[in-house]
């Protein structure tokens, strides 16, 4: 994991090494604006490091969800008004795979994860104005899960988790990449 790595609403409780870094939610903690319920979050913890050019970004997550909006991922930001976060989110009674594209207004599309949700990975890759996310069970078989247009420009990506209802989700993240970008051709799920 690079060194280059910050924090954005630094969690009380939290370790790292070379090869991983242990977050605890604070109690409380959401990202989302407007839509629906009409309020605005940003509170919840992001470690992320500056980009400004195309990438690939890749994490392994561990965590039990078992609370209504549990949630851990990838976040890529340029502010607080302008946003993509992924992962696993708690709703309906289970965890879901799922994202929300902020863009002054959150929207959240969301959908059943078929693999095991407390060992997982997520990998974004920015290509121009474009981010390509997908997601992975075993780490070979890389199916899309959103494909979305972003301004681009100056940018911070990294981890995020939060916990609107409670606090106290244990979330591992592991084998954190940042590489220049993937080149595949966008149905290549390798």
């Amino acid at each position: 994991m690079p060194d280059s790595f910050y924090w954005i609403n630094e969690p009380q409780q939290w370790q790292r090494n070379d090869a991983a870094l242990r977050v605890v939610t604070d109690e409380n903690t959401d990202f989302w604006r407007k839509t629906w319920y009409g309020f605005e979050r940003f509170s919840g913890h992001i470690f992320a490091t500056d980009v400004d050019n195309d990438f690939t970004f890749q994490v392994r997550l561990r965590a039990e969800f078992t609370e209504l909006y549990d949630q851990a991922g990838i976040m890529f930001m340029s502010d607080s008004q302008h946003w993509l976060k992924a992962g696993i989110e708690f709703n309906d009674g289970a965890p879901a795979i799922g994202s929300v594209l902020t863009l002054e207004n959150s929207d959240w599309a969301t959908g059943i994860f078929t693999g095991n949700p407390r060992d997982f990975w997520l990998r974004l890759t920015r290509k121009g104005d474009s981010l390509r996310l997908q997601y992975s069970s075993d780490a070979q078989h890389w199916p899309l899960l959103r494909l979305c247009h972003f301004p681009h420009g100056s940018a911070k990506v990294g981890v995020m988790c939060c916990t609107p209802e409670r606090r106290g989700l244990v979330v591992d993240f592991q084998d954190i990449t940042l590489t220049p970008p993937l080149d595949k051709a966008l149905h290549d799920l390798s």
